[in-house]
């Protein structure tokens, strides 16, 4: 026993000595975190940022200006005026995701439009390529608003002509079938109750603003309620999950190396020598890489707390994931080791595996975005289980039920890793 403590102990002073090992390991993941916690929303109190778009008033009517002024209004966009060549420019260098054009003659256009389906005039987007996201919830609110401004404009006094136009399109009474005989009564009443605005409006008599027609819109309001078990969503909790994940596994190929260092400077042969068992050492090893490992994670999610406001429901839960997380990464690194022929050969294999591991982990970017068969085949990735468990004792609030699947899924990935390495050292030592 006096022998593993000792070993355990070397470990732990000349990890703590490796001031390189300590800010690749600790201060790069909470920088990384921090970056992709932004992106990812940033902190429950944020506001929602707005979309910037640019938009081109070519159309003086009081049609194209109600809609520019709508797009104004609308408390999810951020509207620039701009002229044609500078909209242009500006989405072609990457400086604006949208503009809007509202050409000359829109709104008459629009409005001729709106019964007979015929001769609809195009509404000019530009959109820079890679934000095909932002360009769909732009041409929904778009929508909107031309439908919205565009039927007030047809049903209120000054749409008469409009109307007139429709009728008088429209074949004889004789010779009309049943779709356009409806059509004909219906826009003979339209046309009726503009004469009527129009005479009032001609009198000088004041139409109340409740009485004016307002135009179709979305019949509906959303009401929206973020549920979860926990806290708001912060997306600084995931973020340092996933990074935190990510700089701990590359902690476990640096000890994976470092025994393939001492192998081939006889430094192992030299410590195999001493009166201690093989199993001893790999213990020591194991033991001390997973303590460091573990006080990563907490040192990383302590910056968290204190810098970000990620709250943590379920410290057991949090504890008990960074040791089960803790023990995978070291039987993974025990793992590199007892199957790596160099260092050099086994860094760049390791490496590669980490990084898939880690993407298909959903450390970068969260699961919860995958294709369902994605999120189904990445279950025998290891650190999904890790990024999933320690988003269910952050931000999820899901308590200690929420972490004991994940802890035992890594504790069975230790078992494997370690059980394979294990094995290997015992058959290179019986040669």
């Amino acid at each position: 026993m006096t022998a593993l403590i000792a070993l355990i102990r070397k470990d732990l002073m000349l990890y703590l000595r490796d001031k390189r090992a300590l800010m690749l390991h600790l201060l790069m993941p909470v920088v990384l975190a921090a970056f992709f916690g932004s992106l990812f929303g940033g902190s429950p109190d944020k506001g929602a940022s707005k979309i910037d778009i640019g938009l081109v008033l070519q159309d003086q009517s009081p049609i194209g200006r109600k809609i520019a002024a709508g797009l104004k209004a609308d408390d999810t966009l951020r509207v620039v005026a701009l002229s044609a060549d500078e909209a242009q420019a500006k989405v072609r260098a990457g400086k604006l995701p949208v503009a809007v054009v509202i050409p000359d003659g829109f709104g008459q256009k629009a409005a001729d439009a709106l019964f007979s389906g015929r001769d609809k005039p195009e509404l000019p987007l530009y959109y820079d390529p890679s934000q095909a996201t932002v360009l769909a919830m732009v041409k929904g609110l778009l929508t909107q608003q031309v439908m919205q401004v565009t039927s007030a404009s047809v049903m209120s006094g000054q749409g008469a002509g409009t109307t007139a136009r429709y009728l008088a399109a429209l074949p004889a009474l004789d010779q009309r079938n049943p779709e356009q005989a409806q059509l004909g009564e219906f826009l003979g009443s339209l046309k009726k109750f503009q004469d009527q605005q129009a005479a009032t409006a001609a009198a000088g008599a004041e139409t109340s603003k409740a009485d004016a027609p307002s135009g179709m819109s979305v019949p509906f309001n959303t009401s929206e309620a973020a549920l979860s078990s926990g806290p708001k969503y912060n997306g600084y909790a995931h973020s340092f999950a996933g990074m935190g994940v990510q700089f701990i596994l590359f902690m476990g190929i640096d000890m994976g190396i470092g025994i393939l260092l001492a192998r081939q400077f006889g430094i192992w042969n030299r410590l195999l020598a001493a009166p201690v068992s093989l199993t001893t050492v790999l213990m020591g090893r194991v033991i001390s890489g997973a303590i460091i490992a573990s006080v990563l994670m907490c040192a990383m999610f302590a910056c968290a707390l204190l810098i970000f406001k990620v709250q943590i429901t379920s410290v057991v839960g949090f504890v008990g994931l960074a040791v089960c997380f803790g023990l995978m990464t070291a039987a993974f690194g025990l793992f590199i080791a007892a199957f790596g022929k160099t260092p050099e050969a086994a860094r760049g294999i390791a490496v590669f595996a980490t990084l898939i591991l880690v993407m298909l982990g959903g450390a970068w970017v969260p699961s919860f975005v995958f294709p369902q068969w994605m999120q189904t085949l990445t279950l025998v990735v290891p650190t999904r289980w890790a990024v999933d468990g320690l988003d269910a004792v952050t931000w999820r609030g899901l308590g200690l039920e929420g972490a004991l699947l994940p802890m035992l899924v890594q504790l069975g990935f230790a078992l494997v890793f370690g059980g394979l390495a294990v094995a290997k050292f015992l058959k290179d030592q019986r040669r």
